[in-house]
Formats: structure tokens, sequence, C-alpha cells
């Protein structure tokens, strides 16, 4: 029986398309389908439930630096420079260098992180992350907590509006917090300015249903919320990257910190034969995961990871592995669905400009 989160009931109310992702019941999409609902995220302010994710932490003794060498070991990041209240992207690695899982890392004290993992990998991380304290560290697991995200250009007058806070000098990947009861991220996974905002889950529908009464605000499903990671580039873990896949394979790289060597895995990180790459199709037609990706001479030199129609271009986009003399962007393929090989070319990702605030910083600048 699939599991449910705390906010399941709001969605059925909704008369949201519930299906089931990463053992849970989990809305699909809401009545504006999911076309309008991607498209409503670009251009508004999109809610959505993302409390099937894991919630952790791990925390040393005041004074010490455990918690940062610990980080420093199980990820191949850097950690003792990091700002308080600042967050991280970053890979769990395997002894083989491939990824367990990634995830997004916020140093909320000088031996202190929070962690939120994936859905689907919230049991082995868990696991693993165990197995490998040190003594001194403290693991604790936010079993009765809730995420949702608020993803859109109108995020923060919402988070203004419905909450009372101003949040306009939150960074991106920066974290407000208010006595332990709400945390507040600027950041999410589809490119756009935004939120995750995490509260116990006793309080979860009270707030989903006051930010929704915003008439900036549409609930968003998970089919929405992956064709805007997928205009990104972004990673889906069990996809794009896996227990086999290692950061420089995946072009993820520019995670790993300049003198960290001492992570678990790392003598296995070597350069690679084969990189994640974007992919456009040019030719007519939606390519899918699994559909083979062939050389403009027909040779089978990989296949897709993620695929699917872009709603932002108009176009079908892609990402996965071809051999490194194929990674330039602009290199010519074929992508097969169902016995047609469509035109391609390998493009840069992300597909479209991200929004994130850093991202408008830089682009007045």
């Amino acid at each position: 029986m699939s599991r449910k989160t705390a906010l399941h009931g709001a969605h059925v109310a909704l008369g949201a398309k519930m299906g089931e992702f990463a053992g849970y019941d989990m809305p699909l999409y809401y009545g504006l389908g999911v076309k309008k609902e991607h498209e409503w995220v670009r251009a508004s302010c999109g809610i959505f439930d993302v409390s099937h994710m894991g919630q952790i932490s791990v925390k040393g003794a005041e004074g010490e630096t455990d918690a940062v060498e610990f980080f420093e070991k199980i990820t191949p990041s850097a950690f003792s420079k990091l700002g308080i209240n600042r967050t991280k992207y970053t890979v769990l690695t395997n002894d083989q260098g491939g990824i367990i899982d990634d995830l997004m890392v916020t140093k909320t004290g000088d031996n202190e992180f929070h962690c939120v993992i994936n859905a689907g990998c919230k049991e082995k991380d868990i696991q693993w992350i165990k197995s490998h304290l040190t003594s001194g560290l403290e693991f604790t697991y936010f079993e009765d907590w809730s995420l949702i995200a608020l993803q859109g250009e109108k995020a923060e007058d919402v988070v203004r509006d419905v909450l009372g806070k101003d949040l306009s000098d939150v960074p991106y990947m920066g974290l407000w917090y208010e006595d332990y009861t709400m945390f507040i991220s600027r950041l999410g996974y589809t490119g756009e300015d935004g939120f995750e905002i995490s509260v116990p889950n006793k309080d979860a529908e009270a707030l989903w249903n006051k930010l929704l009464e915003h008439d900036a605000v549409e609930p968003i499903g998970l089919a929405a919320r992956d064709s805007l990671r997928l205009e990104m580039g972004y990673c889906l873990y069990g996809h794009d990257i896996d227990a086999s896949t290692t950061p420089r394979e995946a072009d993820l790289s520019w995670v790993m910190g300049k003198n960290n060597d001492g992570f678990i895995g790392a003598d296995k990180v070597v350069d690679p034969a084969r990189k994640r790459v974007g992919v456009k199709l040019t030719g007519k037609g939606v390519a899918r995961e699994g559909a083979e990706i062939r050389t403009t001479d027909d040779e089978v030199i990989g296949t897709l990871t993620s695929g699917g129609f872009s709603p932002t271009l108009g176009m079908s986009i892609g990402q996965g592995y071809v051999p490194v003399e194929y990674a330039q962007e602009g290199t010519e393929l074929l992508i097969n669905v169902r016995g047609r090989n469509i035109e391609a070319e390998v493009a840069k990702m992300p597909f479209v400009p991200a929004k994130t605030k850093s991202a408008k910083a830089v682009k007045t600048a």
C-alpha cells in the first residue's frame, strides 16, 4: 500500500489525479492539466507538496568540526567555508565513486547540517549515513515534518502577503527560520525563484490552504514538476544518475571541492569515457526515456535517461549519456522513437534560462 503525506486529504479535496511515486500516493496533476500547470509556474507561482522527500540532520558538539569533516567524507563537496544558513547541492558517493543520491545540504550551525534527501532513497540514504557516523555525531530523522514548495516569480510576494514575512534579503540557497517551528529555504527544482517551507505535519494543511487562497497561486502536481526540472537540465535520481554513475560522468564535477580528495570513492572518480548531455530534437516528434541515441551513421551510442515535451520551447528535449567525443554542443544525432530516427543535436543545459534570485542579480549587474 502506498504511503500518504500529511497533505493527501487536501489533494483529494482539490480533485487531483493521484498516482504512485516513490512509494507514495501523490498528486500527478490538478484541474489545469500538466501543460497549463507548467506554464503557470513559469508565469506566476505554483505550490507543490514535496513532503515525500526526507529531512534529516547531523549535529556535532559545539566548538567541534566533526560534522564538517563527516560531510566532506560522504560527499565530494567542501563545507568548511560554507556560511551558516547556506545550502549546497551535492551527492552521496559509494565506494566505487557512484552516486547513492543527490541532496541539498544546509549548514545550520558551525557543526550542524540539515539535509533534504529523495523520497525513493530515504531508507538507503539513512542507512548509509548512519553506518559512517563517527562518535559524537547525533543523527535525527524528521519523520513528522512536511515540505511545501512555492515556486515562481511571484513567490516572494506570496510569502509577504500571506505569511507577513519579507524574505527579499534571503539569498538563493539561503535559509530563514523562526524558533524551529518553520524553516524557509530559497531554493527549488524548477529554475524559478521560490521557496521550500518545512513545517510539522500538524501545521501543514492549514499552511497549504492559506497559501492556496492567494490569487497568484495554483496547485501543481509532480508531472509538471518533472517537465520544469527537465527544462533546467536537473537530474532525476534513478534515471539520469544512479549508483553506477560518477559525478564526472553526470557532468556534476562542479559539486566537487577543489581540495576535497578524501571523500568515499574519490579514487574511482576519474576522467570518464561518457558524459551526460542535453538533447534537443530538431525533427518532428517527442522522445522519452529509453529512446536510443544514435550517430548520424545510425550507430547506437546511448539512450535517453529523461525526455519529454518542453512547453516553454515547444519542442522535445531530453538528457542522456554519450561517449565524450559526441558530447560537444551542436553535435548532430538521431533519436530513435518506435523505429523512426528523428534528427536531434546536443544542447546546452539548462534548456531555458534560470530565473532564481542569483541568476536575476547576475543578469542585471
